[in-house]
C-alpha cells in the first residue's frame, strides 16, 4: 500500500518560512506527477502546486512568486518551499500522487493525512 507522510508544518509568524515535505513510499516515484493541495475551514480544498514526472512546474496565483514544488527522485519526497507567509495561508496542506505515468500502466491517485500550517503572529 502506497504511503504518503507530509512533514514540516507547523506555526510561523507572518513573513516567515517554511519547507514542506512529502515523503512517498511507491518504488516509481519518479513516474509519479505530484502536487500540494490546501484546505482552510470552511473552504475547499485547492491546488497550490504541481510537478509532473519530468519536473515541469506549476503554482497557483495565490502562492506564485512566494512559494515553489520541487522534488528528490532518490528520497522519494517532494518538497513545498513556502516564504513570505501570510495569514491567509493558513490551512492543512496536502500531499498527492498521480501515476504512474508509463505505457500500460493504470493511473492511481493517493493522498497524504496533510499537515497544518498556521501563520499568526
Amino acid at each position: 500500500q502506497v504511503q504518503l507522510v507530509e512533514s514540516g508544518g507547523g506555526l510561523v509568524q507572518p513573513g516567515g518560512s517554511l519547507r514542506l515535505s512529502c515523503a512517498a513510499s511507491m518504488s516509481s516515484f519518479s513516474l509519479y506527477s505530484m502536487r500540494w493541495y490546501r484546505q482552510a475551514p470552511g473552504k475547499q480544498r485547492e491546488l497550490v502546486a504541481s510537478i509532473t514526472s519530468d519536473d515541469t512546474t506549476n503554482t497557483a496565483d495565490s502562492v506564485k512568486g512566494r512559494f515553489a514544488i520541487s522534488k528528490d527522485n532518490a528520497k522519494n519526497t517532494v518538497y513545498l518551499q513556502m516564504s513570505s507567509l501570510k495569514p491567509e495561508d493558513t490551512a492543512v496542506y496536502y500531499c498527492y500522487a498521480l501515476g504512474p505515468f508509463a505505457p500500460g500502466t493504470t493511473l492511481n491517485t493517493y493522498w497524504g493525512q496533510g499537515t497544518q500550517v498556521t501563520v499568526s503572529s
